[in-house]
């Protein structure tokens, strides 16, 4: 998988990916190391909503992603509505040296599936695995519950870089597997109108079928 940070070629997907997670987690540094390759060992809570393009090259198709950063603290929680929609792939964020922020996981899937219209690709990730003498919550406690919701299962550390590019990586790749599948059926059956791969416009996928695959050992979730 191929990245650019500015091209002038028109992409061929556009797709909407948010991080959601509690506060402090270290959304903002994924996607700064992601997107910039930067860290901010002081970087303060995100106020409102901030988004990075990264784009990247899957099989030859240029890729967009739009990757949209909020607070996780309970005051900005009004903004949910407008920041879930058209998302296609979501990182949800846990703090593995902060045990409460695990515990979080289940009410911050609650309010992905209430805010979203469709069913979205979604990878559990467990930040901060560089804090290994802090860590609150195990390995096999992130898989377990990432098995146990249907999701993708990563740990990253933005501070090292470790599995950040491959967290996000796992989620884009997924919604163009899903999408090309999709293509694939409607053009099979002849349906009118079935968009092309490949057709140099850019298509943002507004919704997405069965996830398949793993991101370590975990299959995928959310059936249509």
């Amino acid at each position: 998988m191929a990245f650019y940070s500015e091209d002038d070629k028109a992409e061929d997907y556009l797709f909407k990916i948010v991080l959601i997670g509690d506060s402090a987690v270290g959304k903002s540094n994924l996607l700064a190391r992601f997107a910039r390759d930067e860290f901010y060992p002081n970087s303060k809570s995100t106020i409102g909503v901030e988004f990075q393009t990264q784009k990247m090259d899957i099989n030859g198709k240029e890729i967009k992603a739009q990757i949209w950063d909020t607070a996780g603290q309970e005051r900005f929680r009004a903004v949910t509505s407008a920041y879930y929609r058209g998302a296609v792939g979501a990182l949800l964020v846990y703090d593995i040296s902060r045990r409460q922020t695990f515990e979080s996981v289940g009410r911050w899937l609650n309010e992905l599936h209430t805010h979203s219209d469709m069913n979205v690709v979604t990878i559990l990730v467990g930040n901060k695995s560089d804090l290994k003498d802090a860590r609150e919550v195990t390995t096999v406690e992130g898989k377990d519950l990432a098995e146990a919701q249907g999701l993708f299962f990563m740990e990253t550390s933005a501070l090292d870089s470790s599995n950040v590019a491959a967290a996000f990586q796992t989620v884009v790749k997924e919604i163009y597997n899903i999408l090309s599948r999709k293509v694939i059926l409607s053009q099979e059956l002849n349906k009118p109108g079935a968009p092309e791969l490949g057709n140099g416009k850019t298509v943002v996928l507004q919704g997405v079928g069965n996830q398949e695959g793993n991101a370590e050992t975990k299959k995928g979730c959310c059936s249509s």
